[in-house]
């Protein structure tokens, strides 16, 4: 396989990765709908950060680690199932109630990137699944630090691209997206999808 093949070979899977429903098509949603799109899109940059994190991990050899230490990705495992339903219950037990007019200090000082790149870091599938998918599309002869941070940037370049389109599409709603009852139904739905994240992390394992 050429450089070339390789790369179109791996923005055709990425861009299936992507575009399929998951946490942090959930975590982009709900943030444009509830939020803002600004802080919508510090979610998908603190996403972005949990990609390279993990690409790093990758490239340097760590998330081998976590693909074949049990002990490893048991603790991330259940740290991040953890996390989750932390997020999940918060959503679920404390929706917010407006947007326009009370906004609590609390509100105000939710940082969206730290939750993106914690959602995305504390998931050790990701790591396996960067362990055991990036490689597959490395030139041989090539440097694989250099592909691997290469092909990450294509992943997270799809991925804001699709986080963008996510946050327009709920721009012409927005007006009805953001009364109370729909906001409180987003919540409490979003969160009940945490938490089914979280319950399946904590029963999946490394195979």
């Amino acid at each position: 396989m050429t450089a070339m093949d390789s790369l179109l070979a791996f923005t055709v899977a990425a861009t299936l990765l992507t575009l399929t429903p998951g946490l942090d098509t959930a975590l982009i949603l709900r943030t444009a709908t509830v939020e803002s799109g600004k802080k919508a899109f510090q979610a998908a940059l603190g996403i972005n950060a949990g990609c390279f994190i993990w690409g790093a991990m990758v490239a340097f050899g760590l998330g081998t680690l976590i693909a074949v230490s049990e002990l490893a990705f048991n603790i991330l495992k259940w740290c991040g199932a953890l996390y989750l339903c932390w997020l999940g219950m918060q959503m679920m037990w404390h929706p917010k109630k407006d947007l326009g007019g009370e906004i609590t200090s609390s509100t105000k000082n939710q940082n969206w990137f730290i939750k993106g790149m914690l959602g995305n870091v504390l998931n050790p599938k990701m790591g396996v699944f960067y362990v055991s998918f990036l490689p597959q599309f490395i030139p041989q002869g090539h440097s694989p630090v250099l592909w691997t941070f290469s092909l990450v940037s294509i992943h997270v370049l799809l991925g804001t691209f699709w986080s963008l389109s996510l946050i327009y599409a709920t721009r012409p709603l927005s007006h009805i997206l953001r009364r109370e009852n729909v906001v409180k139904w987003m919540n409490r739905v979003t969160g009940g999808v945490f938490l089914l994240f979280a319950f399946n992390l904590a029963l999946s394992s490394r195979r």
